[in-house]
């Protein structure tokens, strides 16, 4: 996803972009020996950082990227210089109708509900997130969503994303938590956002204003997958919201 947004900021910043567990390239542990939670991945997430030796680094959110950083700036607040939310949601005005099936399934955890999330897994469902509201859908390279495809279909995978589909019902419930965040220690904030993302609303981008003062909100005419279609404009505004936090 990073593919082409690291080399437009590295000749300034570090860029690290890990995956998360059972995501990419990162190992795809057993259910039986991990539990598939949004705590559990903000965990290893937060041991990574130490692992590496960071002290005080930004963030980079987008989608599940986004409840489990800003899980990690709860417990560390003290270490987040700067955040920037692509279609990263905390808000739950940012939450869409396409939201609804994996609502029912937090409502009641029948195995009906739970095979009717198997839709999103599927190879459609890829094209359909990384191609709707894009002007030119051309323009978006198969590299990306390819790779999910690939990574999706691997034994125990579907498993493991049906479990976060459930959990992420903890991250709605953690929002206020987050929003005191914001307004407690009012970290430098960009928002950039693909205004026409069928999951994560404009609604939800503009809401971080009410608890940062100074947050910064920029959309583009573009989907969930922002990146795909608008790396440079999105690296411009990156490069120019960093340069006045570490001056």
């Amino acid at each position: 996803m990073f593919r082409d947004l690291i080399p437009l900021l590295a000749d300034r910043y570090r860029v690290i972009a890990p995956d998360l567990p059972g995501f990419g390239q990162s190992d795809l542990p057993a259910r039986e020996t991990f539990t598939y939670s949004f705590a559990n991945l903000a965990e290893v997430i937060g041991k990574f950082t130490d692992a590496i030796g960071l002290k005080r680094f930004a963030i980079y959110i987008f989608d599940y990227g986004a409840p489990t950083g800003l899980r990690v700036a709860l417990k560390y607040p003290e270490r987040i210089a700067a955040i920037i939310s692509q279609n990263g949601n905390a808000y739950e005005e940012g939450l869409s109708d396409g939201w609804n099936p994996i609502r029912a399934y937090w409502q009641e955890k029948s195995q009906a509900n739970r095979d009717a999330l198997r839709a999103f897994l599927k190879p459609e469902a890829t094209f359909f997130q990384y191609t709707h509201g894009v002007a030119d859908i051309s323009s978006v390279s198969p590299d990306g969503r390819s790779l999910d495809d690939f990574y999706l279909a691997r034994p125990g995978s579907d498993e493991a994303q049906l479990d976060l589909f459930g959990d992420y019902a903890s991250n709605v419930a953690l929002y206020p938590k987050f929003q005191e965040y914001f307004r407690q220690y009012q970290p430098p904030f960009l928002a950039v956002w693909g205004k026409n993302d069928p999951f994560f609303l404009p609604a939800g981008a503009e809401a971080y204003k009410r608890d940062l003062k100074n947050a910064e909100v920029k959309f583009f005419g573009t989907g969930h997958f922002a990146l795909e279609t608008h790396c440079d404009e999105i690296a411009g505004e990156i490069r120019q919201f960093l340069g006045g936090v570490f001056k």
